[in-house]
């Protein structure tokens, strides 16, 4: 018996995207039920992540007029990552086998049947990862690769050129459930769940329309929360640095104490201003990283919702048939 796919496509404002994305993804579809490889029960979910533009609309539309298409909607904005956990959790408890992917079209749709294929060979996770950066400028060649090998020296296990272009089986989202923690970085996530993983290579192609969500600085700001929300190594740092400045405190402790018993009159100003300075420098960074860890902490022990479904258009959708 064919399996039931549930392809999860966050939105936030993709308004100029979304009618030939949504094209292309049912043309795959039912090439995919044609074929047999899954169940014509198979389904594309929108997530619309609190857009301000006619995405919600225009979702609701695509729902209204073929019964591939389906869609909840958040209460409010929560984010990329918080999107895409309400897609997959609702996605879950109706499908088999869920594909997330982004909605630019950037992802090459054409690999989704060597992503059934390997889960049907007994992966329970297939990472689609990028082939080359070619067609990137070198900026973004640099900093996008850079990402990926900064986040693995902090201490992240990240797979390198991996977006959120995945699929899951069941029995893998059941197990991340389980993660309740609020700051989410769902990159890192999956490799720590394991079982049985596989990759898909492609090459990624340019985005239809619209403007990317990831400019330079919330790139920056993303990496930032993979590393503190799933390694501690910062906090290492800063310990071995302490040491260290306390090492070579007490070596300078250590030269004074000589000079001044040798009767040597010792000029250095500016160098004990500059030092001054670097301490309370590195003193000051230090408590910026601790403060950002404690920050992280709070909204942990809050507990609060990392997403609130406000509409499932599928849910809905049965319910008023189950009236009839």
């Amino acid at each position: 018996m064919s399996k039931v796919l549930y392809i999860v496509v966050p939105c936030y404002n993709e308004e100029p995207v979304l009618h030939e994305t949504s094209k292309c993804l049912d043309k795959k579809l039912q090439q995919l039920i044609d074929q047999k490889i899954i169940s014509d029960q198979s389904r594309i979910m929108f997530v619309n992540d609190g857009s301000k533009d006619k995405t919600w609309k225009i979702i609701k539309e695509l729902h209204k007029s073929n019964p591939h298409f389906v869609g909840i909607s958040l209460s409010r904005n929560r984010g990329h990552q918080n999107a895409l956990l309400a897609g997959l959790m609702t996605a879950k408890e109706r499908a088999d086998v869920i594909i997330s992917m982004d909605a630019d079209l950037q992802d090459d749709i054409n690999v989704i049947g060597q992503m059934l294929a390997e889960h049907k060979k007994g992966a329970e996770i297939v990472y689609g990862v990028r082939s080359s950066r070619a067609k990137d400028s070198f900026f973004k060649r640099f900093t996008a690769e850079g990402f990926y090998k900064f986040m693995k020296l902090m201490g992240v296990d990240v797979i390198f050129n991996h977006a959120d272009y995945r699929l899951t089986s069941r029995r893998v989202l059941n197990e991340l459930e389980k993660y309740q923690e609020v700051n989410l970085f769902l990159r890192g996530l999956f490799p720590m769940i394991g079982f049985k993983t596989a990759i898909v290579y492609y090459e990624r192609g340019e985005r239809f329309a619209g403007e990317s969500k990831y400019p330079l600085k919330k790139m920056l700001s993303f990496a930032w929360d993979g590393i503190s929300s799933l390694s501690v190594k910062p906090l290492r740092i800063i310990t071995m640095l302490g040491f260290t400045v306390t090492f070579i405190s007490a070596l300078f402790l250590i030269y004074t104490i000589i000079t001044k018993l040798f009767g040597v009159t010792v000029s250095g100003w500016a160098f004990t201003v500059c030092s001054i300075w670097l301490v309370g420098g590195v003193q000051t960074l230090s408590l910026g990283v601790i403060g950002e860890y404690i920050g992280k902490i709070y909204n942990e022990t809050k507990a609060r919702p990392r997403y609130i479904v406000a509409t499932d258009l599928e849910k809905d959708t049965i319910e008023e048939s189950t009236k009839e």
